[in-house]
């Protein structure tokens, strides 16, 4: 016989929740002390590392306590069932995941408005996803719908979506210093160095983008998360004056 305590160590299990499984009837002691602590066989041990084992895969207590009580129990169709509620499962959390990664990347981009970022977050995620898809296959060509999927994305982890993000919320918290200013002019300059890293030759499609970009109706229809027209229309004064700066650097 072992002792419970013994049993706890061995097993991992807490005491409490041995004499908790007692209580409800999932496993039983084989016996006791005359000091009433309760005892253990090695049947009651591989009981309980099913139980345990039942517990990870996600099932609860009560399904445990039927599914080892019943010697017909249909466990081909329980672990089926079981498994279809976990993928179920990980697409809510994936859900969840990329709503938690467009708040921060959101708040990266409005900076102390955080509650700003939240609303506009709450404003995407109530339109149809199908739909923007649709309409994003409606004005771009298939060409352009794959070159789409390198345009920062607010649920990305990607290196490059991150650095996006962190740029756009640089230049807005610049933006009081005007687009001349060294700092402006140096996200700018950034900026200019990964569209040419991932998009160079692509002028046409950045074009069109940026055009759709400006339009707060355009942007809300492809899924863009809706950055100020205020920092939209400050981005494109300090980009021409980096324009501008560059041709005239520039050997004839």
């Amino acid at each position: 016989m072992i002792h419970i305590n013994k049993v706890g160590e061995l097993t991992g299990v807490t005491v409490r929740t041995l004499r908790y499984y007692d209580k409800i009837g999932l496993i039983k002691p084989a016996s006791q002390t005359e000091g009433g602590h309760r005892l253990y066989t090695n049947e009651e041990i591989k009981k309980l590392q099913q139980i345990q084992f039942l517990k990870r895969i996600g099932f609860t207590l009560q399904e445990i306590k039927n599914m080892l009580a019943s010697s017909e129990w249909d466990w081909s169709n329980s672990l089926k069932n079981q498994l279809s509620f976990v993928l179920k499962e990980q697409e809510n959390l994936k859900k969840i995941e990329l709503a938690l990664r467009e708040l921060i990347h959101g708040i990266a981009i409005e900076g102390e408005e955080n509650w700003l970022a939240i609303q506009k977050i709450m404003q995407l995620s109530t339109k149809d996803k199908e739909i923007q898809q649709y309409y994003r296959e409606s004005i771009f060509k298939d060409r352009e719908i794959e070159l789409w999927k390198k345009v920062p994305n607010m649920t990305s982890d990607s290196s490059d979506s991150l650095e996006w993000i962190a740029l756009i919320g640089q230049l807005k918290r610049y933006m009081k210093d005007g687009p001349k200013t060294s700092k402006v002019q140096n996200i700018i300059r950034r900026m200019d160095e990964k569209r040419l890293e991932e998009f160079e030759g692509e002028d046409e499609l950045l074009d069109k983008l940026w055009e759709l970009r400006m339009s707060p109706k355009q942007s809300e229809k492809l899924g863009l998360y809706p950055i100020d027209q205020d920092v939209l229309e400050f981005m494109d004064q300090a980009y021409a004056v980096f324009l501008a700066e560059k041709n005239n650097t520039q050997p004839e």
